[in-house]
């Protein structure tokens, strides 16, 4: 359901910006740029319903503009896990409960990442997150530690709104983890069953710059 939401708003606002093009274009000379952006996904605002499902995401961006075309930023994250995030988008057992872990996984980290605008509004983006993983049992309480080196590399579209103050992100992203330590047998038999690697996951970055 939250996929299908996205694709709606993602097909709106790109209609919109369609619509707007040639009044921007026409005023671009005189819209001012900025050298910092803070951002956030938008699963950051959808951390409600039920609870056994409910990843508790955070997270957040801050960007610095090197060039006109070339950013880098700081990444932090940090969400709970109910079951392997290398199961496919398109699998039928991706919400099912006999892939839930036997708890939960607390994954929180502070990464890097750096975006290249290719034409207009296209961009690419790499993020690199090392991340401390805190394993839970389904009473919430700690079992063990882990560690995680966490990738993400996107493809998007950037859309400006009153000068550039404001902007939203529509993007496509594959996620690869290399390194994946220290899980508990129990969880470590279900994960072993799935990917180290996510394709092609719809998302949109909602951000400002100043």
């Amino acid at each position: 359901m939250q996929i299908r939401i996205l694709f709606l708003v993602s097909f709106i606002v790109l209609s919109a910006n369609a619509f707007s093009q040639s009044s921007k274009s026409s005023g671009r000379d005189s819209v001012p740029g900025y050298k910092f952006s803070a951002s956030s996904p938008w699963l950051t605002f959808t951390n409600f319903g039920e609870e056994k499902t409910n990843t508790h995401h955070y997270e957040f961006h801050f960007k610095y503009a090197l060039t006109s075309k070339d950013k880098i930023g700081i990444k932090v994250a940090t969400w709970k896990l109910f079951a392997p995030m290398g199961i496919p988008l398109w699998n039928p057992n991706i919400m099912k409960e006999s892939e839930f872990y036997p708890g939960r996984i607390r994954e929180t980290g502070i990464g890097a990442t750096y975006q290249r605008m290719i034409w207009k509004g296209l961009f690419a983006t790499v993020e690199i997150v090392p991340q401390l993983k805190t394993y839970l049992d389904k009473q919430n309480k700690k079992i063990g530690n882990g560690f995680k080196l966490y990738t993400s590399y996107h493809i998007g579209y950037q859309i400006t709104f009153f000068k550039n103050r404001l902007f939203i992100e529509p993007q496509i992203h594959c996620q690869y983890w290399p390194i994946d330590t220290n899980a508990p047998l129990r969880f470590k038999e279900i994960e072993s069953k799935w990917n180290n690697y996510f394709l092609f996951e719809p998302n949109l970055y909602i951000g400002i710059n100043f």
